[in-house]
């Protein structure tokens, strides 16, 4: 996948997807951009603010915004973006980043496991209520979420794991001052 500019982190509430962003952009000497605290900072708001003024549409409508802002903003420096759980779904969303040729990353794992993730973070996630209708959101997200351009299975796996295993996708070098030894190498 030669000359990615802009890496986009897509998938479920849990799955990793700051984290892993902030970790991949520091190792590759990038920029990172979480959408959420973007929206956030533009509104003045919460997201769990906006979707009790505005409910959900008037929450993606925000997001959009935010999102074409964003990818505008991008066009020079390479920058990790990581996008919240419903934005990629949203047909206008896939647009821009089609038309921005995003290197979309789908971070994946088991619903349960990612339900166990949301229950250990202090986050509030306006459409997290409870297992079941998690595990529904889940399953009706997820084949769109199969469509970025890699899927990363994240089960089971640290942080550092699926960082290097999304730059070895996408084909990207660590700098090397963020790269650690090479595996194998004495200590």
């Amino acid at each position: 996948m030669g000359n990615v500019r802009a890496v986009v982190l897509v998938g479920f509430m849990g799955a990793g997807k700051t984290s892993v962003g902030q970790l991949l952009a520091r190792r590759l000497g990038w920029q990172f951009e979480d959408l959420d605290d973007r929206i956030q900072k533009r509104e003045g708001r919460t997201i769990e603010q906006i979707f009790q003024d505005s409910g959900e549409p008037g929450f993606r409508r925000a997001e959009h915004e935010a999102l074409r802002a964003l990818l505008a903003e991008s066009q020079g420096a390479p920058r990790i973006i990581a996008l919240g759980g419903g934005a990629y779904i949203q047909p206008d969303n896939g647009a821009l980043l089609r038309a921005a040729e995003a290197s979309t990353v789908f971070l994946d794992g088991p619903a349960d496991e990612l339900f166990a993730r949301c229950q250990q973070q202090a986050v509030q996630r306006p459409l997290r209520r409870d297992r079941e209708q998690f595990e529904g959101l889940y399953a009706a997200r997820r084949p769109q979420y199969l469509t970025a351009s890699v899927r990363v299975d994240t089960s089971g796996k640290s942080v550092d794991a699926v960082t290097a295993e999304v730059a070895r996708c996408l084909g990207l070098q660590f700098i090397p001052s963020e790269a650690g030894p090479p595996p194998g190498a004495a200590n």
